[in-house]
């Protein structure tokens, strides 16, 4: 099976991991398996990697892009919320390093025909895991106008959310809307041409928007924030690649809120909450891909890469 897609930022995350021989590292998104490659050439000899990924497809491509590393790696079929069970399941209670990467691969979005592209005429699916039970078509044929153009704001911050929720409502009193370039044909019918970006097709925050909404994205991601750093060993290192801003704004106040002092009021004469910072923060600011990667990659303009590590 060919799985197409090429990992962002692979150097920074290596370095930001502190990838070392003999470690334990888990990749909880583990798509195209590149950055799972890297990672299991720098921790050998002795080292394992436990690798999870929602999508089937990259479960069985990395059966075979892992082969070399078969003895010292775990894949798993699941979300990634899911990994304390996994590691209990390997009687692993933390690791030493942690790599989240929030995007698409290119094969979700050019071959697994699951509607995840604007570009292609597949079924409106948009499903990571196809055990998952409601689909885009779902979510676009069922919603009433309002939660529509909520749902559009919300995850896609689109400014037509509701002349595109409108004219869906419109269509599929016709007619049931099933596939991808049906969806993206009407939203660029909602949106006026004049007001089209130069650069970007007027369907790609509808998409996203749904994309995120199907997949419960933003929801697993607040769970894995609150769990990441009771299973990570101290001294260990986590990366999180994000690629829209409310990604990123769940990982930064994450971040922020686990490498906090005190959080009693100024006008408190001691502290009371005892609270103690967990993490030191290796990028305040989120690092960007290089000139040279996005020549390379231009896929990768909109990553930030997040980097902590555990305190003792």
């Amino acid at each position: 099976m060919a799985y197409r897609h090429v990992p962002v930022m692979v150097s920074e995350v290596i370095a930001n991991l502190n990838c070392l021989p003999g470690k334990t590292f888990l990749d909880g998104t583990l798509g195209g398996a590149g950055h799972a490659s890297m990672i299991l050439d720098h921790i050998q000899p002795g080292g394992r990697l436990v690798a999870i990924d929602q999508d089937l497809d990259a479960i069985e491509n990395a059966k075979i892009a892992l082969e070399p590393h078969t003895a010292c790696t775990h894949l798993f079929h699941g979300n990634y919320t899911q990994f304390p069970d996994f590691l209990a399941q390997l009687k692993i209670p933390m690791v030493d390093g942690m790599l989240l990467d929030l995007g698409l691969s290119l094969h979700q979005l050019e071959s697994s025909g699951r509607g995840f592209s604007f570009k292609k005429d597949d079924p409106l699916d948009m499903r990571m895991d196809i055990r998952t039970p409601r689909r885009a078509e779902d979510i676009v044929n069922t919603l009433d106008y309002i939660a529509l153009a909520d749902l559009f704001k919300k995850y896609g911050q689109e400014r037509w959310a509701g002349p595109i929720a409108r004219r869906i409502c419109t269509v599929r009193e016709k007619d049931v809307i099933r596939t991808s370039a049906q969806l993206a044909e009407i939203v660029c019918q909602a949106i006026p041409r004049a007001r089209w970006k130069p650069g970007r097709h007027p369907a790609t925050k509808v998409f996203m928007a749904l994309r995120i909404a199907v997949n419960r994205e933003l929801e697993r991601l607040e769970q894995f924030m609150e769990r990441f750093v009771d299973h990570l060993a101290p001294g260990g290192r986590i990366c999180i690649l994000t690629f829209h801003s409310l990604e990123d704004r769940i990982v930064k106040h994450g971040f922020k809120n686990l490498a906090r002092r005190c959080t009693c009021p100024p006008d408190f004469p001691k502290c009371v909450c005892k609270k103690k910072p967990q993490i030191r923060i290796l990028t305040k600011k989120g690092l960007r891909p290089t000139p040279e990667e996005l020549t390379l990659n231009p896929m990768s303009r909109s990553t930030t890469l997040r980097a902590a590590e555990k305190l003792p």
